[in-house]
């Protein structure tokens, strides 16, 4: 397809099928970063907890654990990042992304490698039914992010180069999920937490790979919380539209709703599951399958693309309502 045509604008009425289409993807992708956000510090919370295990904040009577007490001053400083309304320097900062995956893999390596962990444990199940749904709900989050790709494609320089972008981004990140994986394995077998850097020991490798993951969440959580409180924004009228002490304020709120829900749901494992099998399934799976199906006006004859779509929008409904249940379940017991 020419690029022109990728920027010919939709012209969506209310009540139409590509307005309610479009509503739903929004409301879907700020939802997605909304969760993601929150889980940026649940991680926070939970690596810093393992570098400083004896921290805690007493108030009077109120006593925060170790993790609560992370996930609220990590809040406290993301908040300076908030009050930023030109986010270009965090946007090269998150740049550095492929390196600091590099330098985790690396340093998990060099922790089974030299810090005696060895790369010896096995596991004693081969595949559990129980968590198979969560599971498959982290493999599917793990290849989200879809609200980012039309950004990414505006903002090329060579837009024609698109889909190699995202062939090799895909495949980079495909192996480097595949090498952590096999890496915590072999290293911590069934024992392996959901975050490997809390399994880590705090060697110097460990740190490593420690404050390396520490460090992505603040470069990211902005320019995630940012589209959300732009398209707050725009449904403001023109009197509040504009002034800063309100985009400050809509911008403080989300942040302090963000800390609450890391605070009452600190379980990184399972926030993450419910976004790939809610919103990640929902819109990279079924409604792009559903939309070619309603556009294409294809022939049943049940040719092999055929077959692929109805196979992946089943696969994506049995992954969606069982990923869903198994991860809902693990939050609220």
């Amino acid at each position: 397809m020419a690029n022109n045509e990728l920027r010919i604008p939709l012209i969506r009425t209310p009540g139409s099928s590509s307005f309610m289409k479009a509503s739903f993807n929004g409301t879907n992708a700020f939802l997605e970063m909304y969760l993601i956000a929150t889980g940026f510090l649940i991680l926070e919370g939970d690596n810093l907890q393992k570098l400083f295990p004896e921290f805690m904040i007493k108030l009077g009577e109120l006593t925060l654990d170790g993790k609560q007490s992370f996930v609220i001053i990590t809040g406290l400083l993301f908040s300076a990042l908030m009050l930023l309304t030109d986010l270009s320097m965090l946007s090269y900062i998150s740049a550095t992304g492929v390196f600091s995956c590099l330098v985790i893999v690396v340093s998990i390596f060099c922790v089974g490698a030299f810090d005696g962990v060895g790369f010896h444990a096995k596991g004693s199940v081969l595949l559990n039914l129980d968590t198979l749904p969560t599971a498959v709900g982290l493999y599917i989050v793990s290849f989200g992010g879809h609200p980012v790709i039309p950004s990414i494609y505006m903002s090329m320089r060579d837009s024609c180069q698109f889909s190699k972008v995202l062939v090799f981004s895909f495949i980079l990140a495909t192996l480097n999920y595949m090498t952590i994986a096999i890496l915590g394995y072999l290293m911590y077998g069934d024992g392996i937490e959901s975050e490997i850097t809390l399994n880590l020991p705090t060697k110097v490798s460990g740190r490593v790979a420690i404050y390396t993951t520490l460090l992505i969440p603040v470069t990211r959580y902005s320019l995630l919380v940012a589209p959300i409180a732009t398209a707050i924004e725009g449904g403001l009228s023109e009197k509040y539209k504009n002034q800063k002490p309100v985009r400050l304020l809509i911008r403080v709120a989300l942040l302090i709703s963000t800390v609450i829900v890391a605070c009452v749901f600190p379980y990184y494992e399972s926030l993450m599951a419910i976004v790939g099998s809610v919103f990640v399934v929902s819109a990279s799976f079924l409604l792009p399958c559903l939309c070619y199906l309603k556009i294409s006006d294809l022939n049943w004859n049940w040719n092999c693309e055929q077959m692929g779509i109805v196979g992946i929008i089943v696969f994506g409904i049995l992954a969606g309502v069982l990923g869903t249940y198994s991860s809902i379940f693990e939050l609220l017991t």
